[in-house]
């Protein structure tokens, strides 16, 4: 599992997505969201399979080839393969759990069970007036040149019998990605639910009617995501990034889940026909893409969360301009508890203001139906000079992120597009206003994306300021993208910003070290960081150094965490702990005690190889104490979390935090604390 004190980033994501699981099978957790939790563990581990299997997979081939090797990576493959098969077994046990919960007010869902008469004519007359009409079935025996199974697309392989005649097999596709996979009845006060997958298999002896179906079995084939880009910006960059994802759908199959009972014969020859031996061979359950279960109709009908009203900021919810207020004071705001409409009132009113004639973004991924690009265009159209980066390496949001770069293009603002080796994940935008007096600066910073979707409910914290040093270190940086340079390839010296190839990386080893001298000195000494993922091995070994010279560590990491926690003599002075409970996780947050005088950053860069590496991240410094202290509340609310949080051991274990008598749950309490200042300031 790990090597030299270690952990492998996909054993340990893996442990994360386990933990996503456990609440799922948490009976204390509304039954809907008990679902939903369901789903997003099947979509993690889908993604799972489309772009850290393929790595772990040519990683045990390199390994193979080089006999007495030992790296992080030896023995990974078989170990992520058996962590998966025991999960897999959990997730059959929960969500067998569910059903009864669910039978009990009213609802069957029907898994693995037969379709009961009393619905048999309605399921009949859907087949046939909305489902037939988008089924092709093929025969693998006279298979067409132009098939091939979509990734991650459902498909039945149907056992066909003659008489006379040797068994033969046929594909049928379930429409999924075009109908709803669920369809509900209700008869004598019961709610039935179908799987697509089930009214099909039902139905194929009309679709092949001169044959007995011996058998129906579902399958679905997963491929690899990454895409393949050169450095050649001769070609058009969004040119190339579509050409990438419509070979997406035909890139190496990582994986071929399969329902169990199949045939031999029938498995080999799909296994053949598609050329399958090298991808994992899994028997799974008799349903894949249980990510659908998102979508299950059962809202309004079980328990959900309680929805918890986002706060309107005090600030920004008064008639003058949004950027009077961020001239007279800093302003933080923390979606979703918190309204996401400051940051749409940022731009709209960018857009409009008479005064404003510069508009710099950085878009990372953009949302369907994006307000913010809709304000971008209107400022274009207004005769505002606005220039956008959008980072189309975003994956699976290259298509839409695309899409809207297009349209700005049209629109009159000016497109830049990163390297195709330096992905842009900084959340950063730059507003410059000019009147008879002079030029003066408005500055958002966010830990994630500009997308009003995400917001609903992903923990981030957004920064506005005016702070004139700062801003214009975000000018020149903007400056610095729109000129397409190499990363190193500049002298500019950023003593406010952290900026990944240029000096986020040493900064945060310079104040580590600060804390190391405290802690030498027999001074109080603290870290505490906050990331998603934690992987970096330099930055990891400077934690480890601080630990044994008696600093004090706290670490929130949500999902990959590389670092063994609690080992003697290498980290028994650090405690990691991870949240997981009706919001996802996501601000980063660095705080440094600095003898009582404390630093504190924000960002958008988690400590993975990626971020420090081949990125452009952005951290910044928070100055303003009001928002410093309201930074050090939100924290100390997560790490007395009691209820949601758990802490992991030296195995890799997620463990239960010891609370005191009634439990404690940081997001609740997060945003009754947001929701009473508001009230208070107003």
């Amino acid at each position: 599992m790990n090597t030299a004190g270690f952990f492998s980033r996909d054993i340990s994501w893996l442990s994360f997505n386990e933990r996503v699981l456990m609440e799922a099978g948490n009976a204390k957790v509304p039954l809907a969201e008990r679902i939903k939790f369901l789903a997003i563990y099947s979509s993690n581990l889908d993604e799972f399979y489309r772009v850290r299997m393929p790595a772990l997979m040519a990683l045990q081939k390199i390994n193979k080839s080089k006999p007495g090797k030992e790296g992080i990576y030896t023995g990974t493959l078989e170990e992520a393969k058996t962590i998966i098969h025991r999960q897999q077994e959990l997730f059959g046990k929960t969500i067998t759990g569910i059903l009864p919960v669910l039978e009990s007010q009213g609802i069957r869902l029907l898994y693995n069970q037969p379709i009961p008469d009393e619905i048999l004519p309605a399921i009949t007359e859907y087949f046939f007036t909305q489902v037939l009409a988008f089924l092709q079935p093929v025969y693998l025996s006279g298979i067409r040149p132009d098939f091939f199974p979509g990734n991650n697309k459902l498909y039945i392989a149907a056992v066909l019998q003659y008489p006379g005649r040797e068994t033969e097999y046929a594909i049928v596709n379930i429409p999924s990605d075009t109908l709803p996979r669920f369809k509900a009845w209700t008869v004598n006060n019961t709610t039935y639910i179908v799987f697509i997958d089930d009214i099909i298999k039902y139905h194929l002896r009309y679709i092949f009617r001169h044959s007995v179906v011996a058998g129906a079995y579902s399958f679905k084939i997963t491929r690899d995501a990454e895409l393949s880009l050169e450095d050649d910006f001769e070609e058009d960059m969004a040119e190339k990034i579509e050409k990438q994802i419509s070979k997406r759908d035909f890139g190496f199959a990582t994986r071929f889940l399969y329902q169990p009972g199949i045939p031999q014969a029938g498995l080999d020859a799909i296994i053949t026909h598609f050329n399958l031996a090298r991808a994992s061979i899994v028997a799974g359950g008799t349903y894949h893409n249980l990510k659908d279960l998102a979508s299950l109709p059962v809202t309004g009908k079980v328990a959900q969360y309680e929805p918890w009203p986002a706060v309107v900021h005090p600030a920004t919810g008064k008639p003058r301009s949004i950027f009077e207020a961020i001239a007279a004071k800093d302003i933080i705001i923390h979606p979703p508890y918190q309204s996401y409409n400051t940051v749409l009132r940022f731009f709209n009113e960018a857009a409009i203001d008479p005064a404003v004639s510069e508009i710099y973004v950085t878009l990372y991924r953009v949302a369907d139906d994006s307000k913010i690009v809709h304000a971008l265009i209107s400022a274009a159209r207004n005769g505002k000079q606005v220039t956008v980066l959008v980072e189309l390496k975003a994956r699976f949001d290259e298509a839409n992120n695309i899409r809207w770069a297009r349209q700005m293009k049209v629109a009159g603002v000016k497109i830049i597009y990163s390297e195709s080796t330096l992905k842009v994940h900084a959340k950063i935008a730059l507003v410059k206003r000019k009147d008879k007096i002079g030029t003066y600066y408005a500055g958002l910073l966010a830990t994630g994306n500009l997308n009003e979707s995400t917001a609903r409910f992903y923990t981030d914290h957004i920064l506005l300021t005016s702070d004139y040093a700062l801003l214009r270190e975000m000018e020149d940086l903007f400056l610095f993208l729109s000129q397409r340079k190499k990363s190193g390839g500049t002298n500019i010296k950023f003593n406010h910003l952290l900026v990944a190839q240029f000096n986020l990386q040493q900064v945060f080893m310079e104040r580590i070290d600060r804390e190391i001298a405290w802690a030498r000195q027999g001074r109080a000494a603290k870290i505490t960081i906050k990331l998603n993922n934690l992987e970096e091995k330099k930055l990891i070994s400077k934690l480890y150094e601080a630990s044994q010279a008696g600093v004090t560590i706290q670490l929130f990491v949500r999902s990959i965490c590389c670092l063994m926690p609690g080992v003697v003599g290498l980290s028994e002075n650090i405690t990691v702990r991870r949240i997981v409970d009706r919001y996802l996780e996501h601000g980063r947050i660095f705080i440094f005690h600095n003898g009582g005088e404390e630093e504190i950053y924000l960002g958008s860069a988690d400590w993975m190889d990626r971020n420090i590496y081949r990125r452009i991240e952005v951290c910044f410094p928070v100055y303003d104490k009001d928002i410093q202290n309201e930074i050090k509340d939100i924290i100390s609310f997560q790490w007395q979390d009691s209820e949601q949080a758990v802490q992991l051991d030296s195995r890799l274990q997620n463990q239960p935090i010891a609370g005191s008598e009634e439990p404690t749950r940081s997001q609740e309490n997060i945003y009754n604390y947001i929701r009473n200042k508001a009230e208070k300031q107003a």
